[in-house]
Protein backbone atom coordinates (compact mmCIF):
# COMPACT_ATOMS: atom_id res chain seq x y z
CA UNK A 1 0.00 0.00 0.00
CA UNK A 2 1.40 3.22 -0.97
CA UNK A 3 1.90 5.67 1.59
CA UNK A 4 0.81 9.26 1.50
CA UNK A 5 3.58 11.50 1.21
CA UNK A 6 3.50 13.92 3.64
CA UNK A 7 2.32 17.67 3.75
CA UNK A 8 5.13 19.98 3.22
CA UNK A 9 6.18 22.19 6.44
CA UNK A 10 4.18 25.03 5.26
CA UNK A 11 1.29 23.55 4.62
CA UNK A 12 0.54 22.76 8.74
CA UNK A 13 2.09 26.18 9.76
CA UNK A 14 -0.66 27.96 7.43
CA UNK A 15 -3.45 25.30 8.84
CA UNK A 16 -2.31 26.10 12.31
CA UNK A 17 -2.36 29.84 11.26
CA UNK A 18 -5.63 29.67 10.09
CA UNK A 19 -6.92 27.71 13.33
CA UNK A 20 -5.66 30.28 14.99
CA UNK A 21 -6.95 33.44 13.64
CA UNK A 22 -10.97 31.54 13.26
CA UNK A 23 -10.75 31.29 17.12
CA UNK A 24 -9.18 34.97 17.67
CA UNK A 25 -12.55 35.76 16.08
CA UNK A 26 -14.70 33.49 17.64
CA UNK A 27 -13.26 34.88 20.93
CA UNK A 28 -13.56 38.48 19.49
CA UNK A 29 -17.30 38.05 18.62
CA UNK A 30 -18.32 36.75 22.13
CA UNK A 31 -16.95 39.21 23.75
CA UNK A 32 -18.15 42.46 21.55
CA UNK A 33 -19.76 45.01 22.35
CA UNK A 34 -22.65 46.61 20.25
CA UNK A 35 -23.14 49.60 22.22
CA UNK A 36 -21.98 52.46 24.82
CA UNK A 37 -23.64 55.10 26.23
CA UNK A 38 -22.57 58.07 24.22
CA UNK A 39 -20.34 60.72 25.19
CA UNK A 40 -22.11 63.28 24.35
CA UNK A 41 -25.87 63.91 25.85
CA UNK A 42 -28.45 62.18 23.29
CA UNK A 43 -30.71 65.50 23.35
CA UNK A 44 -27.29 67.69 22.86
CA UNK A 45 -26.00 66.00 20.15
CA UNK A 46 -25.84 68.41 17.23
CA UNK A 47 -27.35 65.93 13.87
CA UNK A 48 -26.46 68.96 11.37
CA UNK A 49 -22.76 69.03 11.30
CA UNK A 50 -19.70 66.93 10.59
CA UNK A 51 -18.79 64.78 13.52
CA UNK A 52 -17.19 66.55 15.77
CA UNK A 53 -14.32 64.19 16.27
CA UNK A 54 -9.97 65.32 16.00
CA UNK A 55 -8.94 65.76 12.31
CA UNK A 56 -12.69 66.80 11.31
CA UNK A 57 -13.62 68.40 8.12
CA UNK A 58 -16.43 71.25 7.71
CA UNK A 59 -19.16 71.13 5.27
CA UNK A 60 -17.32 74.26 3.58
CA UNK A 61 -13.82 73.03 3.03
CA UNK A 62 -12.24 72.08 -0.37
CA UNK A 63 -10.42 69.06 -0.11
CA UNK A 64 -6.77 68.90 -2.38
CA UNK A 65 -5.85 65.60 -2.66
CA UNK A 66 -4.27 63.24 -4.79
CA UNK A 67 -5.89 60.13 -6.53
CA UNK A 68 -4.95 56.36 -5.56
CA UNK A 69 -5.15 53.98 -7.71
CA UNK A 70 -6.63 51.37 -4.21
CA UNK A 71 -9.06 49.05 -5.93
CA UNK A 72 -12.58 49.78 -4.75
CA UNK A 73 -15.86 47.51 -4.74
CA UNK A 74 -19.59 47.80 -4.59
CA UNK A 75 -21.53 49.91 -7.06
CA UNK A 76 -21.27 53.29 -5.64
CA UNK A 77 -19.06 55.69 -7.28
CA UNK A 78 -15.68 56.16 -4.99
CA UNK A 79 -12.58 56.04 -4.62
CA UNK A 80 -9.47 56.72 -2.56
CA UNK A 81 -7.83 59.78 -2.43
CA UNK A 82 -4.76 61.16 -0.41
CA UNK A 83 -4.48 63.93 1.60
CA UNK A 84 -1.35 66.06 2.46
CA UNK A 85 -1.13 64.76 5.76
CA UNK A 86 -0.68 61.16 3.96
CA UNK A 87 -4.06 59.98 5.22
CA UNK A 88 -6.10 58.00 2.59
CA UNK A 89 -9.63 58.91 2.68
CA UNK A 90 -12.23 57.21 0.72
CA UNK A 91 -14.44 59.67 -1.75
CA UNK A 92 -18.36 58.85 -2.52
CA UNK A 93 -19.48 61.24 -4.72
CA UNK A 94 -22.07 61.61 -7.42
CA UNK A 95 -25.13 64.36 -8.06
CA UNK A 96 -28.67 63.00 -6.34
CA UNK A 97 -26.85 59.66 -5.60
CA UNK A 98 -28.81 58.94 -2.19
CA UNK A 99 -26.34 56.39 -0.74
CA UNK A 100 -24.58 59.63 0.64
CA UNK A 101 -26.91 61.23 2.19
CA UNK A 102 -27.85 57.96 4.21
CA UNK A 103 -24.43 56.85 5.12
CA UNK A 104 -24.54 60.80 6.54
CA UNK A 105 -27.62 60.52 8.22
CA UNK A 106 -27.24 56.78 9.54
CA UNK A 107 -23.99 57.05 10.69
CA UNK A 108 -24.85 60.18 12.73
CA UNK A 109 -27.87 59.20 14.21
CA UNK A 110 -26.54 55.69 14.94
CA UNK A 111 -23.18 57.47 16.91
CA UNK A 112 -25.48 59.70 18.76
CA UNK A 113 -27.56 57.04 20.24
CA UNK A 114 -24.19 55.32 21.39
CA UNK A 115 -23.62 52.96 18.79
CA UNK A 116 -20.35 52.52 16.62
CA UNK A 117 -20.31 53.79 13.06
CA UNK A 118 -17.66 55.35 10.79
CA UNK A 119 -17.34 59.13 9.97
CA UNK A 120 -18.74 60.65 7.21
CA UNK A 121 -17.84 64.29 5.93
CA UNK A 122 -20.06 66.54 3.52
CA UNK A 123 -17.43 68.82 2.10
CA UNK A 124 -17.93 71.55 -0.44
CA UNK A 125 -15.27 70.35 -3.04
CA UNK A 126 -13.00 67.94 -3.14
CA UNK A 127 -9.90 68.56 -6.24
CA UNK A 128 -8.57 65.77 -6.98
CA UNK A 129 -4.80 65.50 -8.60
CA UNK A 130 -4.22 62.92 -10.81
CA UNK A 131 -7.87 61.98 -11.13
CA UNK A 132 -9.34 60.59 -14.40
CA UNK A 133 -12.35 61.84 -15.41
CA UNK A 134 -14.82 59.29 -14.25
CA UNK A 135 -12.16 57.41 -11.45
CA UNK A 136 -14.55 54.71 -10.19
CA UNK A 137 -15.27 53.36 -14.23
CA UNK A 138 -11.13 53.70 -14.75
CA UNK A 139 -10.74 51.59 -11.32
CA UNK A 140 -13.20 49.02 -12.08
CA UNK A 141 -12.04 48.83 -15.96
CA UNK A 142 -8.10 48.31 -13.92
CA UNK A 143 -9.52 45.56 -11.85
CA UNK A 144 -10.17 43.46 -14.78
CA UNK A 145 -7.66 40.99 -15.85
CA UNK A 146 -5.69 41.15 -18.92
CA UNK A 147 -6.71 45.00 -19.41
CA UNK A 148 -4.11 47.05 -20.58
CA UNK A 149 -3.60 50.23 -17.84
CA UNK A 150 -3.83 52.69 -20.76
CA UNK A 151 -6.99 51.58 -21.80
CA UNK A 152 -8.54 52.13 -18.57
CA UNK A 153 -6.67 55.63 -18.21
CA UNK A 154 -5.59 56.53 -21.53
CA UNK A 155 -2.46 58.85 -21.67
CA UNK A 156 -1.89 57.26 -18.09
CA UNK A 157 -1.91 59.58 -14.23
CA UNK A 158 -1.63 62.83 -14.93
CA UNK A 159 -0.61 64.62 -11.98
CA UNK A 160 -0.70 68.23 -13.13
CA UNK A 161 -4.46 67.16 -14.04
CA UNK A 162 -6.91 68.60 -10.95
CA UNK A 163 -10.57 67.19 -11.21
CA UNK A 164 -12.98 68.83 -9.12
CA UNK A 165 -15.78 66.67 -7.66
CA UNK A 166 -18.63 69.34 -6.18
CA UNK A 167 -21.11 66.50 -4.15
CA UNK A 168 -18.80 64.24 -1.90
CA UNK A 169 -18.81 62.66 1.01
CA UNK A 170 -15.49 61.50 3.01
CA UNK A 171 -15.13 58.37 4.71
CA UNK A 172 -13.17 57.84 7.62
CA UNK A 173 -13.15 54.26 9.40
CA UNK A 174 -13.35 54.41 12.95
CA UNK A 175 -9.62 53.56 14.09
CA UNK A 176 -8.85 50.11 15.00
CA UNK A 177 -7.83 46.14 13.98
CA UNK A 178 -9.96 44.35 11.74
CA UNK A 179 -11.09 41.19 13.17
CA UNK A 180 -11.65 38.51 11.02
CA UNK A 181 -10.29 35.06 9.87
CA UNK A 182 -9.92 35.93 6.16
CA UNK A 183 -10.43 39.01 3.78
CA UNK A 184 -13.71 41.29 4.33
CA UNK A 185 -15.00 37.80 6.40
CA UNK A 186 -17.15 40.77 8.42
CA UNK A 187 -20.20 39.13 10.33
CA UNK A 188 -23.95 38.33 9.13
CA UNK A 189 -26.66 38.94 11.52
CA UNK A 190 -26.92 35.54 12.95
CA UNK A 191 -23.94 35.52 14.10
CA UNK A 192 -25.03 37.73 17.32
CA UNK A 193 -26.47 35.76 19.12
CA UNK A 194 -22.67 34.15 19.92
CA UNK A 195 -22.09 37.38 21.91
CA UNK A 196 -22.04 36.88 25.44
CA UNK A 197 -22.39 38.49 28.35
CA UNK A 198 -20.09 36.11 30.77
CA UNK A 199 -17.61 37.11 28.39
CA UNK A 200 -17.71 40.96 28.95
CA UNK A 201 -19.77 41.09 25.80
CA UNK A 202 -22.97 43.35 25.46
CA UNK A 203 -25.85 42.16 27.31
CA UNK A 204 -28.44 40.71 25.40
CA UNK A 205 -30.63 44.31 25.88
CA UNK A 206 -27.86 46.02 24.06
CA UNK A 207 -27.67 42.85 21.55
CA UNK A 208 -31.44 43.17 20.46
CA UNK A 209 -31.44 46.91 20.71
CA UNK A 210 -28.76 46.91 18.40
CA UNK A 211 -31.28 44.51 15.84
CA UNK A 212 -34.24 46.74 16.21
CA UNK A 213 -32.03 49.70 15.51
CA UNK A 214 -31.10 47.90 12.05
CA UNK A 215 -34.75 47.32 11.61
CA UNK A 216 -35.53 51.08 12.26
CA UNK A 217 -33.06 51.96 9.69
CA UNK A 218 -34.04 49.33 7.25
CA UNK A 219 -30.51 47.93 6.76
CA UNK A 220 -31.83 45.11 4.39
CA UNK A 221 -27.99 45.55 2.22
CA UNK A 222 -26.49 43.67 5.06
CA UNK A 223 -24.51 41.06 4.12
CA UNK A 224 -21.48 39.77 5.98
CA UNK A 225 -18.76 42.58 4.40
CA UNK A 226 -21.14 45.41 5.49
CA UNK A 227 -20.63 45.21 9.24
CA UNK A 228 -17.55 45.22 10.97
CA UNK A 229 -15.48 43.67 14.23
CA UNK A 230 -12.89 45.76 15.32
CA UNK A 231 -10.67 46.09 18.21
CA UNK A 232 -10.04 49.55 18.88
CA UNK A 233 -6.78 51.47 18.97
CA UNK A 234 -5.03 50.48 22.91
CA UNK A 235 -7.15 47.36 23.37
CA UNK A 236 -4.89 44.54 22.01
CA UNK A 237 -3.27 41.77 24.05
CA UNK A 238 0.09 40.35 24.06
CA UNK A 239 -1.85 37.05 22.97
CA UNK A 240 -3.35 38.58 19.82
CA UNK A 241 -6.88 38.85 21.50
CA UNK A 242 -8.53 42.35 22.40
CA UNK A 243 -9.73 43.66 25.68
CA UNK A 244 -13.09 45.05 24.14
CA UNK A 245 -13.83 44.51 20.81
CA UNK A 246 -16.55 46.16 18.87
CA UNK A 247 -19.20 45.32 15.90
CA UNK A 248 -20.67 47.65 14.27
CA UNK A 249 -22.28 48.67 10.73
CA UNK A 250 -20.53 50.08 7.62
CA UNK A 251 -21.86 50.48 4.23
CA UNK A 252 -25.29 51.90 5.02
CA UNK A 253 -25.98 53.70 1.92
CA UNK A 254 -29.05 51.36 1.70
CA UNK A 255 -31.03 52.43 4.59
CA UNK A 256 -33.87 54.87 5.08
CA UNK A 257 -35.87 53.08 2.01
CA UNK A 258 -35.48 50.27 1.03
CA UNK A 259 -34.87 51.55 -2.70
CA UNK A 260 -32.43 53.93 -0.49
CA UNK A 261 -33.55 57.39 0.51
CA UNK A 262 -37.40 56.66 -0.23
CA UNK A 263 -40.05 58.33 1.74
CA UNK A 264 -42.93 56.76 0.91
CA UNK A 265 -41.72 53.17 1.24
CA UNK A 266 -39.77 54.22 4.72
CA UNK A 267 -42.95 56.07 6.20
CA UNK A 268 -45.15 52.74 5.32
CA UNK A 269 -42.67 50.12 6.09
CA UNK A 270 -43.42 47.83 9.22
CA UNK A 271 -41.00 47.43 12.54
CA UNK A 272 -42.70 43.94 13.79
CA UNK A 273 -43.33 41.45 11.45
CA UNK A 274 -45.58 40.24 14.85
CA UNK A 275 -45.86 43.22 17.41
CA UNK A 276 -47.47 40.91 19.70
CA UNK A 277 -44.98 38.86 20.30
CA UNK A 278 -41.84 41.38 18.95
CA UNK A 279 -41.13 39.79 16.46
CA UNK A 280 -38.82 41.00 13.80
CA UNK A 281 -38.02 40.18 9.98
CA UNK A 282 -36.28 41.51 7.12
CA UNK A 283 -37.96 39.07 5.05
CA UNK A 284 -40.27 41.65 3.19
CA UNK A 285 -37.56 43.89 2.34
CA UNK A 286 -34.77 42.73 -0.60
CA UNK A 287 -32.68 39.98 -0.71
CA UNK A 288 -35.45 38.71 1.63
CA UNK A 289 -33.74 40.12 5.13
CA UNK A 290 -30.04 39.36 4.06
CA UNK A 291 -27.96 37.90 7.09
CA UNK A 292 -30.91 38.95 9.38
CA UNK A 293 -33.06 36.31 10.60
CA UNK A 294 -36.38 36.48 12.01
CA UNK A 295 -36.09 36.94 15.88
CA UNK A 296 -38.30 37.85 18.72
CA UNK A 297 -36.65 40.62 20.80
CA UNK A 298 -36.82 41.17 24.75
CA UNK A 299 -38.58 44.00 26.17
CA UNK A 300 -35.22 45.25 27.57
CA UNK A 301 -33.93 45.38 24.44
CA UNK A 302 -37.17 47.84 23.13
CA UNK A 303 -37.41 49.87 25.76
CA UNK A 304 -33.36 50.30 25.30
CA UNK A 305 -33.70 51.73 21.98
CA UNK A 306 -37.17 53.34 22.93
CA UNK A 307 -35.14 55.13 25.47
CA UNK A 308 -32.40 56.32 23.70
CA UNK A 309 -34.45 57.89 20.53
CA UNK A 310 -37.12 59.22 22.58
CA UNK A 311 -34.09 61.80 23.17
CA UNK A 312 -34.46 63.29 20.27
CA UNK A 313 -36.32 66.76 19.62
CA UNK A 314 -37.83 67.83 16.59
CA UNK A 315 -35.27 69.77 15.85
CA UNK A 316 -32.72 67.76 15.79
CA UNK A 317 -34.22 64.98 13.48
CA UNK A 318 -34.80 68.28 11.10
CA UNK A 319 -31.26 68.90 11.47
CA UNK A 320 -30.64 65.60 10.62
CA UNK A 321 -32.58 64.83 7.45
CA UNK A 322 -31.37 68.78 6.57
CA UNK A 323 -27.94 67.97 7.13
CA UNK A 324 -27.35 65.04 6.07
CA UNK A 325 -29.17 65.92 2.49
CA UNK A 326 -32.06 63.42 2.43
CA UNK A 327 -34.17 66.43 1.97
CA UNK A 328 -31.98 67.34 -1.47
CA UNK A 329 -32.60 64.12 -3.36
CA UNK A 330 -34.57 63.97 -6.18
CA UNK A 331 -37.71 61.84 -4.93
CA UNK A 332 -40.85 60.79 -6.50
CA UNK A 333 -42.77 63.39 -4.64
CA UNK A 334 -42.08 67.05 -3.43
CA UNK A 335 -43.34 66.02 -0.06
CA UNK A 336 -40.01 64.03 0.33
CA UNK A 337 -37.99 67.38 0.37
CA UNK A 338 -39.41 68.55 3.43
CA UNK A 339 -38.13 67.62 6.66
CA UNK A 340 -41.36 67.68 8.36
CA UNK A 341 -42.62 64.39 6.07
CA UNK A 342 -39.56 62.88 7.69
CA UNK A 343 -39.48 63.72 11.11
CA UNK A 344 -43.45 62.51 11.04
CA UNK A 345 -42.37 58.92 9.51
CA UNK A 346 -39.32 58.57 12.00
CA UNK A 347 -41.70 59.25 14.79
CA UNK A 348 -44.10 57.26 13.23
CA UNK A 349 -41.50 54.36 13.60
CA UNK A 350 -40.50 55.12 17.09
CA UNK A 351 -44.69 54.89 18.20
CA UNK A 352 -44.63 51.52 16.40
CA UNK A 353 -41.91 50.54 19.11
CA UNK A 354 -43.75 52.16 21.72
CA UNK A 355 -47.06 50.15 21.22
CA UNK A 356 -45.62 46.81 20.86
CA UNK A 357 -44.55 46.35 24.80
CA UNK A 358 -44.20 44.97 26.57
CA UNK A 359 -42.61 42.05 24.86
CA UNK A 360 -43.12 38.50 26.52
CA UNK A 361 -40.45 37.26 28.10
Amino acid sequence: MACRPADPPGVEVAAQMQSDAVSRRDGALAAARVWKPPSTAISSANLRVNPQVPGRLNDDEEIACRFSRTPVNGTTPKFYCELASGELMKVKYGRNNPELAAEVAASRLLTALGFQADHMFIVKRVRCAGCPRFPFQALRCLARAGVPPGVCIPGGIDEERIVDFDTVVLERKLPGRVIEAFDDQGWGWFEIDRIDPSKEGSTLAEVDAFRLIAVFLAHWDNKAPNQRLICPPGADRQDGSCDEPLALMQDLGATFGPLKVDLQNWARGRIWKDARTCTLSMEHLPWGGGTFPERRISDAGRTLLLGLLEQLSEEQLKDLFEGSRITMQDQYSAEARRAGAWIRAFEDRVAQIRAAGPCPS
